[in-house]
């Protein structure tokens, strides 16, 4: 097994065996939710200097952070195409004029040349309902190289525009995961994997934003049929409080929904989130030792 990365730029992941620990405290403010794609690109190029070229799956705290797998996505090594599997209660791909954030940056890994193809699943997010139709890139889902997998969301303004192949809506969790699983049983292209835990329902670990349906045996399902093929992952989702320096960042996530965390609760969600991760490393790699 690689060395685990931690992007600590929250200070929300917990302590993972033979972790590789990068402390970013500094760049939280500027990125965290969102930010021009030129601060990115300045992150980006700090990130070059410290991170090892190889490596093993990179956590990179609250799911605020989600964009920065765009970066990691462009350091895989190699020339080989690769499909891009996303586990996330949201597309990700979002309209987002002021640069890049955490809810939109599905778009630019989806029409990299060497992406062949973009999967998120665990979809149970209103983004992909027909009240949001308009907030959302059409781009890759024209250009097919994105695909929603979503439970319990109408998604039937997608049929007048064509684009239902794009949409794999289902009824159950359980119903979406098997017909992902058997899609990719005879697949044998490589994988990026990047898990943000707002897939998964609260029960098994509680984040900052809304959640999805995805029970941890259907996580399981997805890590086991792509772990083979997998190249590069990250991990986002876990919890924290932060209050912006900004008064515009505040005002944006206050209008994405996120809610304030109680602070009396936030060592016990942690403490789940952790447990979750070290689950999630053995999942990947089934010699991952916890001890």
């Amino acid at each position: 097994m690689r060395t685990p990365i931690v992007l600590d730029l929250d200070g929300s992941v917990g302590a993972l065996p033979g972790r590789l620990v990068l402390p970013l405290r500094e760049w939280e403010e500027p990125i965290r939710f969102g930010c021009s794609v030129s601060s990115l690109r300045r992150f980006s190029a700090d990130l070059v200097e410290t991170l090892p070229r190889e490596h093993g799956t990179v956590f990179m705290g609250s799911g605020d952070f989600h964009h920065l797998t765009w970066p990691l996505v462009e350091r895989v090594p190699g020339k080989e195409s690769f499909q891009v599997v996303v586990l996330d209660n949201h597309p990700d791909n979002m309209r987002f004029p002021f640069g890049v954030h955490c809810g939109s940056w599905v778009r630019r890994v989806a029409m990299m040349r060497r992406v062949s193809h973009v999967h998120v699943i665990g979809i149970t997010s209103g983004d992909i309902g027909r009240g949001h139709a308009w907030e959302n890139y059409l781009g890759p889902l024209r250009a097919g190289k994105l695909t929603y997998w979503s439970t319990g969301v109408d998604t039937s303004w997608a049929l007048k525009l064509g684009l239902g192949a794009r949409f794999r809506s289902f009824l159950t969790s359980e119903g979406m995961v098997d017909a992902f699983v058997k899609m990719q049983a005879s697949s044998s292209e490589p994988v990026y994997l990047s898990i943000d835990k707002d897939a998964y329902a609260p029960d098994v670990a509680m984040t900052n934003w809304d959640q999805g349906t995805l029970s941890e045996a259907g996580g399981e399902a997805i890590i086991r049929v792509v772990r083979g093929r997998v190249i590069a992952s990250d991990v986002t989702g876990e919890i924290s409080r932060y209050r912006y320096r900004s008064w515009w960042k505040r005002t944006l996530s206050a209008m994405d929904g996120q809610d304030e965390i109680d602070a009396g609760r936030l060592a016990v969600w942690q403490a789940q989130q952790h447990a979750l991760n070290l689950r999630i490393l053995a999942a990947m790699c089934p010699s991952f030792s916890p001890a």
